[in-house]
């Protein structure tokens, strides 16, 4: 028992650097999970360049906070790490689907895949409120291509058939997104509907007007 103080000091100052760096990974993903939301924000505004440099800040923090964990994985895969991955994934994958670029991946990203997958997943989701403003906007075109995009990648998403433990509880997020789609594409359909219809009234009273005049 006479080096059980000396093996507590050195107990006590890993773990000190261990709560340091636990307490620094807290702040910095806070902060970018508030720069995604903000970037999610300005994309729907059509603020392009300032969600990009929003994108930027987060970017910087989730690489920040990575280089930072290195040496203590058990807290880089704890939840509010891999949460913030998740956040910065959906804003990344969001903006990339309505600028019309290329998917990044996840290795693009710096990031797990499990949070990517889940990211992705929620992006989706939130492709509704972009598809129900372009509707509102009567680009039906514009929101036919989106809804699409998102098919498809559901259709990808759910063939990922795993346990909750390797992706991250992602067969749940995708039962959510399965009723996101069904409530869209009845959005859509009923506008379209709409449309048709009164493009065919339109024409009728333009006959029954020429017929009028002849």
């Amino acid at each position: 028992m006479e080096n059980l103080a000396k093996i507590a000091e050195e107990i006590r100052a890993e773990m000190d650097v261990k709560n340091a760096a636990r307490d620094k990974a807290l702040v910095t993903t806070r902060e970018a999970i508030r720069f995604c939301a903000n970037s999610i924000r300005s994309l729907h505004r059509g603020e392009f360049e300032e969600a990009a440099a929003l994108l930027d800040e987060a970017r910087k923090l989730i690489r920040e906070t990575t280089e930072e964990l290195k040496n203590h994985l058990d807290i880089y895969f704890s939840g509010y790490v891999q949460d913030a991955q998740k956040e910065f994934a959906e804003a990344e994958t969001l903006s990339s689907i309505i600028r019309g670029l290329p998917l990044p991946s996840h290795k693009d990203l710096g990031i797990e895949a499990s949070p990517y997958l889940n990211g992705l997943a929620e992006a989706i989701s939130e492709c509704r409120r972009y598809v129900l403003d372009r509707l509102r906007e009567g680009r039906t075109q514009r929101a036919e291509e989106i809804m699409k995009i998102m098919d498809d990648a559901y259709y990808v998403l759910v063939g990922f058939d795993y346990p909750d433990a390797i992706t991250g509880g992602l067969r749940r997020t995708m039962d959510g997104v399965r009723a996101v789609l069904e409530r869209t594409r009845g959005d859509l359909t009923i506008t379209i509907r709409q449309r048709d219809l009164e493009e065919a009234m339109n024409r009728a009273v333009e006959r029954l007007d020429k017929s009028s005049k002849a």
